[in-house]
């Protein structure tokens, strides 16, 4: 149904049309990704929207689907966005397997169109998918193997980011820190890449005033056998502080660290006017977090690490009726001007194993990106391990795409170090087959089988992917992959067919299940799409871009 020129009512799209309309939508987007997949990725090329820098060389599928705001046809446009809905989504959730999604996505709903378009019915085909998915989940699930050690780790990391020099330093980080451990990616100082480990705990808060700083060298103060006063209060009159004080010397305490929302100029001269440090020094620090709710949480798990008692400034508490309980102690506390770090925190073992698993369970209870991100690293702080990895190179440019890159490849090898690894290359879900058609053979109804054909062909399109961009005659290889039988694949790289796993070659098993279910249930639910309906005029913000001219190389 089709409105006059000029009108402003809604223009309605019924099938086959709208079919077609999505399906090229769809196909442009993951056409624009599929070369990026595998060990040997070509590049797309983006044009910039606001300037006229070079293009952007991208290798991401999720960042490329970004990067496309609007095809020029409005239902080739409903599926561009659809697909780019999804893979952005499984970017923010898992951190990679956005290139697998799309040919997943890609291979599922084309099938699954051509069975439609021949009368079959797209709500008992959405179901039989859905429940297909599930067994090949539930197939990669069992075949996931869980890995440990540095070499193992390094072979992880190159298999995401292909990248040999970063794949061995983000093994021995991950080595070291474990799979929460807190890892900060900077720009680097010179064209490698260097690392530093952290001992103990840091937040990013420091010291209210330089003249603090103790040693003029490293810029940064130390305590030995600190107590700890836990607050967020604003102390604003030094007089506020004399309890606290008083008690640190009548318990021949003589070093503090003081964590306070705020202090007043006079409070913090009144601190630097200490005549005798080497009797009794007092250092001060910010509240961790910003907003109240960081800060909640940073005084929770400092009073937990130091077994100390915080003043929460909300709960109107004052420093007035401080007992020396309510401090926590720590072997050794420093901090510079922009950071304090805890070593050694004194609190109670089993208070801080409760905590940590209290953590652990809303990480794994939540699918929010950011809050899972906060929370790991609240558990990597309280675990004591941290690292800082930076990432060099000759030119800016290069130093921002590699310093992505570790981000993105640090992502999924954690979840690879909780959840375990998968024979990569495609692989494990080529392993799939056999189980859907086990499934097909027991089916009789039509739709289950058709079902089960369309993802009995969809699991074989990312690994026929990775060859055809490697250069490879996909369906000779295929011949070669299917005599050598369960856990073999192709390594391109080398040219061989090999054991995957024993080779090292993996992919973290997270990050397929998560890019299986997206591709999956997405496609499923695109094919019950039966009408589209579109405005015969843009919104005023959907013209203020024009479309991003997207370019192969």
């Amino acid at each position: 149904m089709n409105s006059m020129p000029g009108s402003k009512t809604r223009r309605v799209v019924f099938q086959p049309t709208a079919y077609r309309g999505m399906q090229r939508g769809i196909n442009q987007i993951v056409e624009a990704i599929r070369p990026t997949l595998g060990p040997r990725p070509r590049v797309v090329a983006i044009d910039r929207t606001f300037d006229d820098k070079m293009p952007e060389l991208l290798d991401n599928g999720g960042v490329i689907a970004r990067r496309i705001i609007q095809l020029p046809g409005r239902g080739e446009d409903v599926g561009a966005m659809f697909i780019r809905d999804v893979l952005w989504r499984l970017r923010e959730q898992a951190g990679d397997g956005t290139a697998t999604a799309a040919v997943l996505f890609q291979s599922v709903y084309n099938e699954g169109v051509r069975y439609l378009a021949a009368g079959g019915n797209a709500m008992r085909l959405h179901s039989y998918l859905e429940k297909g998915m599930q067994v090949i989940l539930d197939h990669l699930t069992d075949m996931t193997v869980h890995v440990a050690g540095k070499e193992k780790l390094a072979q992880i990391a190159e298999s995401i980011c292909y990248d040999p020099p970063l794949a061995r330093m983000l093994g021995e980080i991950f080595d070291i820190i474990g799979e929460c451990g807190r890892l900060e990616i900077r720009p680097g100082r010179s064209r490698g890449l260097e690392r530093e480990y952290v001992e103990g705990m840091y937040w990013e808060r420091g010291l209210v005033s330089r003249e603090m700083i103790t040693d003029r060298n490293r810029l940064r103060t130390e305590l030995e056998n600190a107590a700890i006063l836990i607050s967020d209060l604003e102390i604003e009159d030094p007089r506020q502080l004399l309890p606290a004080i008083a008690l640190c010397i009548e318990a021949n305490i003589r070093s503090l660290l003081i964590v306070a929302g705020k202090l007043s100029d006079g409070v913090i001269a009144f601190l630097l006017a200490n005549k005798n440090p080497e009797k009794f020094q007092a250092i001060a620090v910010k509240t961790p977090g910003w907003g109240a709710d960081e800060q909640a949480a940073a005084l929770a798990d400092l009073a937990v690490l130091t077994g100390g008692n915080p003043f929460v400034r909300m709960a109107g508490h004052t420093l007035s009726q401080i007992k020396l309980e309510d401090f926590g102690h720590a072997r050794r506390v420093w901090a510079d001007y922009l950071n304090f770090g805890i070593i050694g925190g004194q609190g109670n073992p089993r208070a801080l194993r409760e905590h940590i698993a209290t953590l652990r369970a809303s990480f794994d209870g939540t699918e929010e990106p950011v809050l899972r991100e906060k929370l790991l690293k609240r558990i990597g702080k309280l675990l004591g391990g941290s690292a800082t990895l930076w990432v060099g190179g000759a030119t800016e440019l290069e130093i921002t795409e590699r310093q992505e890159l570790a981000k993105r490849t640090a992502a999924v090898m954690r979840g690879a170090i909780m959840e375990g690894v998968l024979p990569g290359g495609g692989v494990s879900l080529l392993a799939c087959r056999p189980a859907l058609q086990q499934k097909l053979d027991q089916s009789t109804d039509p739709d289950a089988r058709a079902a089960y054909r369309i993802l009995i062909k969809a699991v074989e399109a990312p690994i026929r992917t990775i060859l055809t961009n490697a250069g490879y005659d996909a369906s000779e290889i295929m011949a070669q992959i299917n005599l050598a039988g369960p856990g073999y694949g192709f390594d391109v790289t080398s040219g061989q067919v090999v054991d995957m796993m024993q080779t090292g070659i993996c992919d973290a098993a997270t990050v397929q299940k998560s890019a299986v279910y997206a591709a999956v249930a997405s496609a499923g639910l695109a094919l019950t799409i039966d009408v589209l309906v579109h405005r015969t005029q843009q919104p005023e913000h959907a013209t203020i871009r024009a479309p991003s001219k997207r370019k192969r190389l």
